[in-house]
């Protein structure tokens, strides 16, 4: 593969930003970073010209049902196809917690028959089935309100292998202890998140070495695990996370404000540090209208009962959308949006621009409008 060579550029780095930055790759691989005026062009390399843009670490998202109104599980390639062109490098395809036992089998044996087509799917995030079913869009629907079997979740780990990289449980349902410590059998390397719980503090502390490392859509899908007593507020999964130090906090920053508050997005950040927040899409298929009141909003999705049900999202958007609501900057942004999701699950070779990692990227204005998606040095 030819050498290339990107110059003219504001380089979003882990630790801050280059100005007048250049990348050189070889083999869909940086293999060198810094200021252009000390990273000289190799001879004879392809040039690509910035035009003075920032240019940061492809997006990763790590928490994605859909792309376009395509599963990312069941329709992957047109899926992960459309979301690269939104700059998403990294996917992991997601499962949704009311499905069928067959259907999330089957999910898991889709994704691996498709992996080495797609260059941007990296694997497998199960949202559920082992969730407080009282939680999350199409509730009512939820089919899992017995004790998981060994049999069930037996059927689904061993379909998964090592494509699962996160499956979300609520500590509180009975036997789900038995459940990871399956998953972790079978995938040493699989991260486990807390999300659509009510769970105290001592019943996720009781998960000992399967305490979650992640956090499903932080203050959405969540209850109080302490019942209020006279007016005192109660304790439950989000309070837990941002006590908790080691884990992630994912976030849903649409563009009203709706899945979290600008005020709480701001709490987030101010609690959990930028280094612990990630941003995700949670891309979902359109089922159900918009009530009347937001019937102009577009990046937004509802179930059929007028619940929130995901989004119809795509990260630059979501960057966009928490530089608006908390003042972060750029260079922060990037870090939420590519570095973070990236080390939560475990991906080393993407998710900031550092020599010998894949040359995945994109190349955005200031508003985060995309200019130029490169994956593993390839233009799109």
């Amino acid at each position: 593969m030819r050498v290339k060579y990107i110059r003219n550029a504001q380089v979003v780095t882990e630790n801050g930003i280059i100005w007048d930055g250049a990348i050189t790759i070889e083999n869909g691989l940086i293999t060198a970073v810094g200021k252009e005026k000390d990273n000289p062009a190799p001879v004879g390399a392809e040039i690509i010209d910035a035009c003075g843009y920032y240019i940061g670490p492809g997006f990763v998202d790590i928490h994605c049902h859909a792309g376009n109104n395509f599963l990312t599980t069941e329709e992957a390639e047109k899926a992960c196809a459309f979301l690269l062109e939104h700059g998403e490098t990294s996917v992991l395809a997601t499962t949704d917690y009311v499905w069928s036992l067959e259907r999330h089998v089957n999910a898991a044996k889709t994704v691996r028959e498709v992996m080495s087509k797609i260059k941007n799917l990296k694997g497998i995030y199960f949202e559920g089935p082992g969730i407080n079913i009282k939680y999350g869009a199409n509730a009512r629907d939820n089919p899992w309100k017995n004790e998981i079997t060994e049999a069930e979740y037996t059927a689904m780990v061993d379909a998964a292998g090592d494509l699962a990289k996160v499956w979300t449980i609520a500590p509180e349902r009975p036997g789900i202890k038995n459940f990871m410590a399956y998953a972790r059998k079978v995938n040493p390397m699989v991260r486990i998140a807390v999300g659509h719980s009510e769970a105290t503090p001592k019943q996720i502390m009781d998960m000992g070495i399967y305490k979650p490392t992640i956090q499903t859509h932080s203050m959405n899908a969540t209850g109080r695990g302490v019942p209020d007593r006279g007016g005192v507020r109660g304790y439950g999964p989000d309070e837990y996370c941002f006590r908790d130090p080691d884990v992630y906090c994912e976030l849903i920053s649409d563009s009203q404000t709706i899945h979290v508050d600008a005020c709480l997005q701001q709490l987030l950040l101010h609690v959990k540090g930028v280094n612990r927040v990630i941003l995700i899409t949670d891309g979902t298929l359109s089922e159900g209208d918009n009530p009347e009141e937001l019937r102009h909003i577009t990046d937004l999705n509802f179930d059929q009962y007028g619940a929130l049900c995901g989004s119809k999202m795509t990260m630059e958007q979501a960057c966009k959308n928490v530089m608006s609501s908390t003042n972060c900057g750029i260079a922060q942004a990037f870090i939420m949006a590519s570095t973070n999701p990236a080390k939560a699950v475990g991906l080393d070779d993407v998710g900031s621009i550092e020599v010998g990692k894949k040359a995945d990227f994109v190349i955005v204005d200031d508003k985060f409008n995309l200019k130029k998606v490169i994956i593993q040095g390839e233009i799109l």
